[in-house]
């Protein structure tokens, strides 16, 4: 399965939702319908049973954190669910580079390739919240009287001051 096709077949309750718009959360559903796959065949090798359970949870929370992130009124609270995701996508890479013997080299290269596209979407998205929760305090801005706005200097003064020539 591809990313197209996978795309066709994702029901109506979840791109309806404004969340579908964001891609690494859209990726991350992805990478956990593949993962299933990937899980499946490391079950099968009493080696890589307790790695399969670990992968599959990390791989889920990816998506979970970041709809659960998105929910909140927020951007410190945002921000903290992504770099949870954010955690969770490395912790998935790390258990796909362990199960590379099972899954195989091609396999194992295009799951590190997606995880690494996710990684570089929250490591854009997660400053992006923060920055949004700095708000400069308001300043109270004051003008000057009337009384204390001084008269230019006289010009033939100032040009004297400028030239360093006395003046007569």
């Amino acid at each position: 399965m591809n990313y197209d096709e996978w795309l066709r077949g994702v029901p109506d309750e979840i791109t309806g939702d404004s969340l579908w718009k964001m891609e690494a959360y859209r990726l991350s559903l992805f990478m956990a319908d593949v993962g299933w796959h990937d899980v499946t065949k490391l079950m099968q090798d009493r080696r890589t049973l307790k790695l399969s359970d670990q992968l599959y949870r990390a791989l889920g929370s990816i998506g979970a954190n970041l709809a659960e992130g998105y929910s909140r009124g927020t951007g410190k609270d945002r921000a903290r669910f992504y770099e949870y995701s954010l955690g969770s996508a490395r912790e998935s890479r790390d258990w796909y580079y362990k199960g590379r013997h099972i899954l195989g080299e091609k396999v194992t290269e295009h799951r590190l390739q997606l995880i690494t596209q996710i990684l570089r979407l929250l490591l854009t998205m997660i400053p992006q919240q923060r920055g949004r929760i700095l708000r400069e305090e308001p300043e109270e801005y004051r003008t000057t009287s009337e009384t204390d706005i001084k008269p230019p200097p006289d010009p033939e003064l100032l040009k004297s001051l400028l030239s360093k020539t006395p003046l007569p």
